[in-house]
């Protein structure tokens, strides 16, 4: 698929069938993350994927649990490894999110929903987990086969024109 196409294609996915994920797509979307570049390669990356849906009670919002969700990634973040520019700035966060936006174009091929989800208790999922002190859980991902679906050309309405985000210096 032709990459713009793909990104198009792409949406926040917040209601799933209640259909399991097959093991080969599910470490399809994992090496897409695996594979995603980061400062310096220093990959200060750590994925955990959730399927028990107590566990996911406890450390996600309530529609993530309660929507057929088959599984979940957590995506942390180890502050330890990475890579930080001369004035002390941390590229963790960026990192983990070129990691994540590989994550939902890869499932997006495979006809897997995601999406994005910052807005959750970082210590509740940090105590459930058990991480060490440097890993920080950054980002929730749920995943599974989406019960609903988003017209490809909402872009041309929803998006900002390039006249708008775009300057050009010559």
């Amino acid at each position: 698929m032709e990459v713009l196409k793909l990104m198009k294609k792409r949406c926040s996915v917040r209601k799933f069938e209640d259909r399991a994920i097959e093991e080969e797509k599910l470490l399809y979307v994992l090496e897409a993350a695996r594979v995603a570049p980061s400062a310096c390669n220093f990959q200060p990356w750590r994925f955990i994927v959730v399927k028990n849906k107590d566990l996911m009670k406890r450390i996600a919002p309530a529609w993530v649990a309660d929507a057929n969700t088959p599984a979940m990634i957590v995506i942390c973040g180890d502050h330890r490894q990475a890579w930080r520019r001369r004035d002390g700035k941390d590229h963790c966060d960026i990192d983990i999110a070129i990691a994540v936006d590989h994550m939902t174009l890869a499932a997006a091929e495979v006809s897997l929903g995601t999406c994005w989800i910052c807005s959750f208790d970082a210590f509740q999922c940090t105590i459930a987990l058990e991480l060490p002190d440097q890993v920080e859980p950054m980002v929730l991902l749920p995943i599974g086969y989406p019960a609903e679906s988003r017209e490809a050309n909402r872009h041309d309405r929803d998006r900002k024109p390039l006249e708008e985000i775009v300057s050009w210096i010559d």
